[in-house]
């Protein structure tokens, strides 16, 4: 169900300790919840969490009294979600092996679904608007989708901030990215920090293929904002607040967005 590449990078277990670095949440992980809180429809709307890896969002979520249902086809994933949603019985949430392209679902049963991988790492047009298919089919009418991609220039800017782009193995993989959005890691095992096997969007590719599977009202907002460099401040209580302070402030304005690394759209099916 997934490329080989894909499952050895999270096999690494260097993605969980990228959300939760030294224990602590992540800006991105801080900015994600915060605009599901917003966007997802109120609880107890029943959610299908595609690709949601060990249960990160959907444990959360099941807290604040949604009714989630995961799916993700990482079986080093699916057994910690489930762990994670049997030791706590307040966060208490269904998890099984699954593919975006052929979700578990009837119709018109969810409330809303969350894409929040599946359209990063399916590298093939075709198979991103058959992900978003089976979203738009197991959705209600009116059902609300929630879906995350990697920015087009993710990698440009997160070199540029490393002291990267003078890097021989990496490079190349930049002027890859900035071509046509492939994202390829030679070594993904060896240098995790490079991430792996992936697509990258521009805000409005993001937009043009949800509305071409036949969403309606696609909004685009910047996860990280223009702080995220500042990854060093972020555990500084007064930095912490003026970082997110700055994310907000501009996280749908179209002339910046593109500088947050992660992008999360939002729709409706019509």
């Amino acid at each position: 169900m997934i490329d080989p590449s894909i499952e050895s990078h999270y096999g690494t277990g260097y993605e969980r300790s990228r959300l939760f670095p030294g224990g602590r949440p992540s800006l991105e992980y801080v900015r994600s919840m915060e605009l599901l809180d917003r966007l997802l429809p109120p609880p107890p709307a029943r959610l299908l969490d595609a690709g949601g890896g060990p249960g990160t969002y959907a444990a959360p979520l099941a807290r604040r009294g949604y009714r989630v249902h995961l799916v993700d086809p990482v079986p080093l994933h699916v057994e910690p979600a489930r762990q994670a949603a049997g030791a706590d019985p307040a966060a208490g949430f269904t998890a099984a092996l699954g593919d975006a392209r052929e979700l578990p679902a009837p119709d018109e049963s969810q409330d809303a679904v969350m894409l929040f991988g599946p359209l990063y790492h399916l590298t093939e047009a075709a198979h991103r608007q058959q992900a978003l298919g089976e979203a738009r089919r197991v959705l209600r009418p009116g059902g609300r989708l929630l879906a995350m991609a990697i920015c087009r220039f993710a990698s440009l800017l997160d070199g540029l901030y490393q002291g990267w782009l003078d890097d021989p193995d990496f490079r190349p993989i930049v002027d890859q990215d900035l071509a046509d959005g492939q994202h390829r890691n030679p070594d993904p095992v060896g240098r995790p920090e490079f991430f792996t096997t992936a697509y990258f969007h521009t805000p409005d590719g993001l937009a043009g293929e949800i509305e071409q599977a036949g969403f309606t009202g696609p909004a685009i907002y910047g996860v990280e904002g223009p702080g995220w460099p500042l990854r060093r401040e972020w555990a500084d209580p007064r930095r912490h607040e003026e970082i997110l302070f700055a994310a907000r402030s501009v996280e749908a304005e179209p002339s910046i967005i593109s500088f947050s690394p992660h992008l999360i759209a939002a729709a409706n099916r019509s």
